[in-house]
């Protein structure tokens, strides 16, 4: 995954594409305090009282210190060099620990709210991911058809790609978002997204035509590349198979029927709803606050709105099959290899990370002021997300593997001297 760049700020980076290096740290003992839980004021991280419902979890992770994933937390507002970050974790459909670091606004010195929402990035895709291979399941999209079928004239050489290739990233399309008119390598160019760029409106077609104006990575199905185009093209393909907007199918199919009142789709609109962290960019004369901008330039590739407590839950009923069919499902976590450092594999809009312990599954996401890491054990028990605001450049580096620490000590356990 791409992470924030010292000295420089790129959509790729802020979209977290599927390219850099984040390597697993163990997370040393714990001091600090314990967030707040859920509504009945248990801080229990073990998830005992759900082990007791449910015959108990495999997890190492099971039995985790509340104090020691606020720990992890505060790990993320110190080393990483955030502004903010809050965290949540579920065991068997209950939140057995939640958490809030740094402060949610420089002004104010406000801290982060722990239930707060937040810009979700890449996280939009697996919930597009999901309408489309429910389309599937319905007979309405065929895995190995060619996008060319669905959207014809949109690709070039679109008949030798298929949706399961755009869906994995084997297609090979540029990612439009490492095309240089994104990239903010200096202040100046900062400047400019903060005063115009960040509120301009871009079209997919826009975006998809930037895209396909480069070469390909490789042809068709003979390498991965992580690519924001890919998921575009998934946005249109809904659209015409439809006869609806995507966001439309996103809203009805996924976050209605589970009840994520926190999430969103909010194609040109600017602002964050709701209490929230805000996002920045750090600059020679101090923090300049980004959280409000116009997400097409994300569209379906990105601009999911949500909280720690809909995520949680999203990844829960998706891999404990509430959402997909058995066959759809299986098709989703069928994986090709991804990211090196660390191991992950990408399946149908799905990752794959390997922990130290085990596999888990989700998605990390990311746009300007926000990263946001979502993954879930595969049986559908056990759920963390984490939401961050980058801030200081210096220690961007230390962000995803401070992330990931976080994430392998949930379901893993701390290690051992």
């Amino acid at each position: 995954m791409k992470q924030y760049r010292t000295g420089a700020l790129r959509l790729a980076a802020a979209l977290l594409a599927g390219a850099s290096v984040f390597v697993l740290a163990p997370t040393a003992g714990a001091t600090g305090a314990a967030g707040p839980a859920d509504a009945t004021g248990t801080a229990d991280a073990d998830g005992s009282a759900g082990a007791a419902r449910s015959g108990g979890s495999s997890w190492p992770g099971a039995k985790v210190r509340p104090e020691q994933l606020q720990q992890g937390l505060d790990a993320l507002t110190g080393k990483a060099g955030a502004s903010g970050a809050t965290g949540e974790l579920r065991q068997d459909g209950r939140v057995v620990w939640r958490g809030t670091s740094g402060v949610g606004d420089l002004s104010t010195g406000a801290p982060a709210p722990v239930d707060g929402t937040f810009r979700a990035g890449s996280v939009t895709k697996p919930f597009l991911a999901t309408v489309v291979l429910q389309l599937v399941g319905e007979g309405r999209v065929g895995l190995d058809q060619p996008i060319e079928h669905y959207l014809p004239g949109v690709v070039p050489n679109g008949s030798a790609i298929t949706v399961r290739q755009v869906m994995n990233h084997t297609a090979g399309l540029y990612d439009f978002t490492e095309d240089p008119r994104f990239a903010y390598d200096t202040e100046a160019d900062q400047r400019r997204l903060l005063d115009q760029d960040r509120w301009r409106t871009w079209s997919a077609s826009e975006l998809i035509a930037i895209g396909v104006s480069h070469p390909p990575y490789f042809p068709p199905g003979q390498g991965w590349h992580y690519s924001n185009t890919d998921y575009l093209l998934l946005g249109e393909l809904v659209n015409k198979v439809t006869g609806h907007d995507w966001r439309s199918e996103v809203r009805h199919r996924v976050i209605l029927p589970l009840g994520l009142w926190h999430t969103s789709l909010p194609g040109t609109a600017t602002g964050v709803p709701g209490p929230h962290s805000h996002g920045y960019l750090q600059l020679s004369d101090g923090p300049a606050d980004v959280t409000d901008f116009n997400p097409s330039v994300a569209g379906a590739a990105g601009e999911l709105i949500s909280s720690n407590d809909d995520l949680a839950r999203f990844d829960a009923a998706l891999l404990g099959g509430r959402l997909l069919a058995p066959a759809q499902l299986a098709e989703m976590t069928s994986t090709v290899p991804g990211d090196v450092q660390p191991p992950t594999n990408y399946g149908l809009g799905l990752m794959e990370l390997k922990l130290s312990c085990g596999s888990v599954w989700g998605h990390p996401g990311g746009i300007y002021g926000y990263l946001t890491y979502m993954f879930g054990d595969r049986a559908g028990r056990r759920q963390i997300s984490v939401s961050v605001n980058p801030y200081d450049q210096s220690k961007g580096a230390a962000l995803t593997p401070t992330a990931v620490a976080l994430v392998d000590l949930a379901f893993c356990g701390p290690t051992k001297p």
